[in-house]
């Protein structure tokens, strides 16, 4: 059964710094594109950061550009999402998707900024 289990959200004060954790499991890792999504509450889902299969491409939403970044281990089958400067915006539910041929998401990890 395919898993991808998000990890390392909880509580920053404004400026600080966390770091998203998704392994994968039951999946070519090496094969997916995978995605960093967040939703924050009366809003819809927006994609925050993608990294090619291969690491070599990333993207990035203008709204996280300088702050977040995205990387992967192919050897421990797992993404993750580096957010400094964190603001009160970014808080939202943060979640992991794989997308090959197949897509499958997370169960998200809340991520909440406030002093």
């Amino acid at each position: 059964q395919v898993q991808l289990v998000e990890s390392g959200g909880g509580l920053v004060q404004p400026g600080g710094s966390l770091r998203l954790s998704c392994a994968a499991s039951a999946i070519t890792f090496i094969t997916y594109t995978m995605t960093w999504y967040r939703q924050a509450p009366g809003k819809e889902r927006e994609l925050v950061a993608r990294i090619s299969n291969d690491g070599v491409s990333r993207t990035y939403a203008d709204s996280v550009k300088g702050r977040f970044t995205i990387s992967r281990d192919n050897t421990k089958n797992t993404v993750y999402l580096q957010m400094n400067s964190l603001s009160p915006e970014d808080t939202a539910v943060y979640f992991c998707n794989a997308r090959f041929i197949a897509e499958y998401w997370g169960q998200g990890t809340q991520v909440t900024v406030s002093s």
